[in-house]
């Protein structure tokens, strides 16, 4: 064997071979092993609303968007951490190899509801529509061994699911037939079975590779994508997390024409396996409920979705982002070619394809697949301590550029908002409005309720809830609130007007012309935020008052127009999360 001569030293040619292999991975290993990932997950959702509130101050960068949610923890420099109060966000444990291998104890979260008299459901993640009282516990671990990093969040979900009256009863029965056509074309239980629920489930856990600013991974976090505070339309955390692969970045990737964000995913939806009350019930001898099964007659099939958000930054323009999202989901039996009538199958990046119908060139392709897409914006107006942000996304695929030009209101749903602070940085004034009832458009082109399918019968949900705006389909909120901001701690005033599925209420009473019956609530909320030495804590209290609740209404022969069902429910919140007290 030829050997050189080095420094003295006799060294053959395998052995330089083995240096440069070992120098390659150390340099490669200190390359990814400087990168720190871990997120804050959307249970701690006081954690985040503070970020954007110090950014909206100006006391953190303006770089990140907030349209791609959960947040890492690598957008903010050492500075940013201290006034975000997060420096003992996750203290390490274990540390090898001068820290490039660490272990870090995650907060613990603890979230807690109560409901007197009926569900108040937002954005709960894995809890449900519930009567009494619910919480979820979630302690965490997160791991950091090279480019690899873990994540380790389960969730315990008790919920006490009392009896409380769901759909009235004293409709007739062709009431109930009107709300089974939408009901049947998604899959969203009133209520969750009967008795407690207790389970345990993987919750906010993932397991990603990093490289620079882009993840790779698997996961099963609830994810938040769009500007908007309280009803994402797209993606929300409305519902229990999902699994789903995952490529995003976990900060904006720098160019010299500006910033840009994305997520792509391919998930797994599951159905709830509860119905709705009623499901026996008929009219004029026909049943009023369809059973939720695929088109080769298969029950308790899975979804296969596919989702896309896209976000810029220009760099001529400080504070503003631009993005575009689409999804597109099916039965599992359509990707695995069981559809025997149609050649070929959609494949399993349906989100990069045929964006319009003329595209498709299987018709029948089309009809199996629910999808929705749009646009959003937010702008960051640092000078004057103002955002205004918007969605605007349409719940069905357009024919062509002509349609979508000419009918741009049809299949519309849209999220209008503001937020400033006044007074030296002390008092801010925040309104959302958000609306997704259909248009008038709807007597010449029906577009059906937002989330809901005429194929995919369990509609954009996942175990039971919808993954968008928590109001539901149909539905319209308008939020108004003021916050007086004073050192740590934060106390909110709130109004909420919230009009339930007016596309039922259309359907179901047009040709009576029955304008009595709206089911609306006014909601008073008040809020108060805090961070404690290691512990983050918001509680909220809401007043609901719920007119003509489930479009209830008691006829009177002697009077017309009177008061309906009207109802009161209070709901109560608490937030919680405790950051261990270790030594980093």
């Amino acid at each position: 064997m030829r050997r050189k001569l080095v420094n003295g030293q006799y060294f053959d040619k395998s052995y330089k071979i083995r240096m440069k292999k070992q120098f390659f991975f150390l340099i490669i290993f200190h390359f990814f092993t400087n990168i720190n990932g871990q997120t804050i997950n959307l249970n701690q959702s006081s954690i985040i609303e503070n970020i954007r509130d110090q950014q909206l101050i100006g006391n953190i960068s303006s770089d990140l968007s907030f349209n791609l949610k959960p947040i890492s923890l690598k957008n903010f420099d050492t500075d940013e951490i201290k006034t975000l109060k997060l420096q003992n966000y996750a203290p390490s444990f274990l540390k090898f190899l001068n820290g490039k291998i660490h272990f870090k104890i995650l907060p613990i979260d603890y979230n807690l509801e109560f409901n007197s008299d009926h569900p108040y459901n937002r954005n709960n993640g894995t809890m449900i529509p519930n009567r009494g009282y619910q919480h979820v516990f979630s302690p965490g671990l997160y791991a950091k061994i090279g480019p690899l990093e873990i994540t380790l969040k389960p969730e315990h979900h008790f919920a006490e699911n009392k009896n409380f009256e769901g759909f009235w009863e004293g409709h007739r029965d062709v009431i109930w037939e009107r709300r089974y056509f939408l009901w049947n074309k998604i899959d969203i239980p009133e209520k969750f079975g009967d008795g407690n629920h207790n389970s345990t489930y993987i919750g906010q856990s993932s397991i990603r590779l990093n490289f620079k600013n882009l993840s790779l991974g698997i996961s099963n976090e609830n994810i938040w994508w769009g500007p908007s505070i309280r009803n994402s339309i797209m993606m929300s955390n409305h519902s229990r997390g999902f699994k789903h692969i995952t490529f995003n970045t976990i900060k904006p990737i720098k160019t010299k024409i500006g910033d840009f964000e994305w997520q792509v995913i391919s998930a797994r939806l599951e159905s709830s396996g509860y119905n709705q009350s009623g499901y026996d019930k008929s009219n004029a001898g026909r049943p009023i409920y369809v059973p939720k099964i695929n088109q080769i007659g298969e029950t308790d099939d899975w979804r296969y979705m596919q989702a896309l958000l896209f976000s810029y930054s220009p760099k001529w323009i400080d504070g503003l982002s631009l993005g575009y999202i689409r999804w597109v989901q099916f039965y599992s039996a359509l990707v695995e070619g069981k559809y025997s009538w149609m050649s070929g199958n959609t494949g399993y990046f349906p989100v990069f394809s045929n964006l319009f119908r003329k595209n498709d060139k299987n018709a029948s392709h089309e009809a199996q697949i629910d999808q929705a897409a749009g646009l959003f914006f937010r702008w960051l107006w640092k000078e004057s301590n103002t955002e205004i942000y918007s969605e605007y996304h349409f719940n069905d695929s357009k024919v062509n550029l002509r349609d979508l030009l000419l009918d741009s209101k049809h299949a519309r749903a849209f999220t209008i908002g503001l937020q400033k602070y006044f007074s030296k940085n002390s008092i801010k004034f925040n309104f959302e409005w958000t609306q997704m009832e259909q248009t008038g458009g709807r007597l010449l082109r029906n577009a059906s309720s937002w989330y809901m399918h005429g194929f995919v019968y369990d509609g954009f949900t996942n175990e039971g809830e919808v993954l968008g705006a928590s109001i539901g389909p149909g539905s319209n909120s308008q939020y108004i609130s003021l916050t007086k901001l004073k050192e740590n701690s934060k106390i909110t005033l709130g109004l909420e007007i919230i009009h339930h599925d007016n596309d039922f209420y259309y359907m179901a009473f047009e040709n009576s012309s029955d304008f009595r019956r709206y089911w609306k609530d006014y909601n008073v909320n008040l809020k108060y935020q805090t961070k404690f030495k290691n512990l983050w804590l918001a509680m909220d209290a809401f007043y609901i008052r719920s007119l003509n609740y489930q479009w209830g209404l008691e006829e009177d022969p002697t009077k017309y127009y009177i008061p309906g069902i009207d109802k009161n429910n209070f709901h109560v919140s608490l937030k919680l999360s405790y950051e261990i007290p270790l030594t980093n």
